[in-house]
């Protein structure tokens, strides 16, 4: 698909688009305000995740960043290569980059937005044969997979709002390959949490959630990324 998405984009695209950007820029692949589109959606996404990178803090976890040893062995495996590699490129190229361009020219940007990722959270569904071949049982494998439906979806419209406001392939990239790597937040683990330390981690959730509500408009503004 990821060689394909760009020939039914090339076919559908409006051919008055194509006299006016080249069909590099409509995919998202420019020069103009890189730099911008690598840097602000990432710290976006981070803020959106102060609730669980301070987890990380707390956990300790953090620390395993700065070991060498760790990036070279998450290399070397093929698992976490198509995590934060394989799949955002992929995923991106095809449900963003190829798709919204042609939903954009039937439906108005926000209606886009939000068309765009059912179809991102319905490709997720092949996840249920690999739980079932797992043998985890039917109701359970559903259960999750629905689940996984919706959280895929949501991530998807901010991707997809990400990718109409930047115009930049970039901002997507990193923003699903940050996702992947931190994944659902441990509730489980927070739950563990006592007194004063529950108290100052559970605030940071609240915090990185209503901050990023409050910065998602400005810091996605179409003028740092040269979107015209």
């Amino acid at each position: 698909m990821l060689f394909i998405s760009p020939i039914f984009l090339y076919l559908s695209l409006n051919k008055d688009i194509l006299e006016k950007k080249s069909f590099w820029t409509v995919l998202g692949f420019r020069s103009e305000g890189l730099l911008q589109a690598f840097v602000m959606p990432l710290f976006l996404t981070m803020i959106l995740h102060l609730g669980p990178l301070a987890l990380l803090v707390h956990n300790g976890l953090l620390k395993l960043y700065t070991e060498p040893m760790y990036w070279v062995n998450n290399v070397k495996d093929l698992i976490w290569l198509r995590s934060q590699i394989v799949a955002p490129i992929s995923e991106e190229f095809s449900f963003r980059s190829c798709m919204l361009p042609v939903l954009l020219q039937c439906f108005s940007p926000i209606k886009a937005v939000f068309i765009c990722p059912i179809f991102f959270g319905a490709a997720h569904f092949h996840h249920l044969l690999e739980k079932l071949k797992n043998n985890v049982p039917v109701k359970f494998a559903v259960i999750e997979s629905c689940v996984q439906f919706i959280y895929t979806t949501i991530f998807g419209v901010y991707s997809a709002y990400l990718f109409y406001r930047t115009g930049h392939f970039i901002s997507i990239f990193i923003a699903h390959s940050f996702c992947n790597h931190m994944g659902v937040p441990d509730f489980e683990e927070f739950m563990r949490y006592k007194g004063t330390e529950k108290y100052v981690i559970g605030s940071l959730f609240v915090i990185g959630l209503v901050s990023w509500c409050f910065l998602l408009n400005p810091l996605t503004e179409p003028k740092w990324y040269y979107n015209d």
